[in-house]
């Protein structure tokens, strides 16, 4: 790579990471095009953006840690399944065209912007039966698996369909969500590394990325406890508007 394209990469992998570490998100696919346009192939170079991507989401991860926001319940329960759906994603990758896949995905992404919009904290006052435990579990589960298969369809860790179905259907609160979802990523990252390994991975994009992407993920993190929530969900649904059409941006060209 070039003294520019050096520049070019290590400038994009900051910000992305820095915005995906406030608000939870790796923002891998707005990573992706960068990266592909200097990989060797695209194979080899959505190998490096999924390495990049876990070692950003490990960076915030520890900051969520130390800062009290994580289910441990809850990420427990999603790893497992997480993990398995991007095994069987990466296995059955290539059934459906990429065009089609992430032009459904970025529609979901888009239409998850607006239900984190329209999140508001269940008032103390509320009065209603709680939630089932056992059902949200059985949920996270399934939704683990879900988002962890389409991720392994298009290699890439879509924590940005994991967040908003947290924040709908799980009961815990955005900060939690946030730090959750972010250890989460990390699991699935590996798996997609793993996964990557036999078709060859650009380890220089990946080295060069990585040392953007774990200062800026760190920077990230550490706002998410400072901004006031009503502006974390606003924060949380411009950048999944952003994806979602990035996304849409990826299937058109």
């Amino acid at each position: 790579m070039s003294p520019v394209e050096i520049a070019i990469l290590l400038a994009w992998s900051f910000t992305v990471s820095f915005a995906g570490g406030m608000v939870g998100l790796v923002l891998g696919n707005l990573r992706l095009p960068v990266v592909v346009w200097l990989g060797s192939s695209a194979a080899a170079a959505a190998g490096a953006n999924v390495a990049i991507s876990a070692l950003a989401a490990l960076t915030a991860t520890t900051v969520h840690i130390r800062n009290g926001r994580l289910d441990p319940r809850l990420f427990l329960w999603m790893v497992p399944s997480s993990f398995l759906g991007a095994i069987a994603g990466g296995l059955l990758a290539g059934i459906l065209p990429d065009r089609i896949l992430l032009g459904a995905i970025s529609l979901v992404v888009i239409y998850g912007a607006v239900e984190v919009w329209r999140y508001r904290r269940p008032k103390s006052t509320d009065v209603g039966p709680r939630p089932d435990r056992r059902r949200l579990l059985t949920e996270a589960v399934l939704i683990g698996f879900g988002v962890g298969l389409l991720g392994g369809f298009v290699g890439l860790i879509l924590g940005s369909l994991r967040l908003p179905a947290m924040l709908k259907y799980m009961g815990v609160s955005p900060q939690k969500a946030i730090g959750t979802n972010s250890a989460v990523g990390v699991t699935v990252g590996i798996g997609g590394l793993l996964g990557h390994l036999p078709s060859g991975v650009d380890w220089d994009i990946l080295l060069i990325g990585a040392a953007a992407a774990i200062p800026g993920a760190a920077f990230g993190s550490r706002l998410t406890g400072r901004l006031p929530e009503a502006a974390l969900i606003k924060a949380m649904a411009a950048v999944l508007v952003i994806t979602g059409l990035a996304m849409a941006g990826q299937a058109i060209v």
